[in-house]
């Protein structure tokens, strides 16, 4: 099962767009998809005490493990906003990916075991700046929070990613031509986690 996960709090914005299409992309290469609307989640984003505290995971938050955990491959949609993903993508990874479900430290070794390996990623993200002042002004900084320190330090991979710049600046022509690239990508995707998974087998 192929998930897409939308990050955007509100539910007619670009990103939304771009995770329908890459969905459809999805599903026509032949992948069998689930989107989860993190706003639509009743969770209390704020990890109140730490990684030393406990706090009952809500009902919701239960269940998107689960959801993570049926998944092989995981699609995150989400702007980029000061630099950073939204309020809302941060408070449900803090919530949710904890030690002990995403990751684990183990004796004699000082880096953790990543829990969700064997599932690959995507992450897709849109911002209004250009390419250049995002790569040398912000040291390219949710993709090294995100997908380094975030979804390969609990075992994803590959993680690939996709970034709309200059979004702002962009004519509805435009970016009716990202959403095209997008179902593209999503095909493309499907089809070569179907033909990564025939070659698993064989060997197996």
């Amino acid at each position: 099962m192929h998930l897409v996960i939308q990050g955007h709090p509100a539910p007619d914005s670009l990103s939304d767009a771009l995770a329908r299409a890459y969905a459809s992309g999805l599903e026509r290469g032949g992948a069998r998809v689930e989107l989860l609307a993190l706003r639509s989640l009743a969770f209390d984003p704020h990890l109140r005490a730490g990684f030393s505290g406990q706090q009952e995971l809500e009902p919701d938050l239960r269940q998107a493990q689960t959801t993570i955990e049926r998944a092989s491959h995981v699609a995150w949609f989400f702007p980029t906003w000061w630099a950073g993903p939204p309020a809302l993508v941060k408070g449900f990874i803090d919530r949710t990916f904890l030690p002990g479900w995403s990751f684990a430290y183990r004796k004699r070794s000082a880096l953790p075991e990543g829990l969700l390996a064997g599932r690959s990623a995507r992450v897709v993200t849109t911002m209004d700046s250009p390419g250049w002042w995002y790569r040398f002004w912000h040291w390219r900084s949710v993709h090294t929070s995100f997908i380094n320190a975030t979804l390969r330090f609990v075992g994803f991979g590959p993680v690939r990613e996709t970034t709309f710049f200059d979004q702002k600046t962009r004519t509805p022509e435009q970016r009716a031509a990202w959403l095209r690239e997008m179902e593209r990508i999503g095909e493309r995707d499907a089809r070569e986690f179907r033909a990564s998974s025939s070659r698993t087998l064989a060997v197996a």
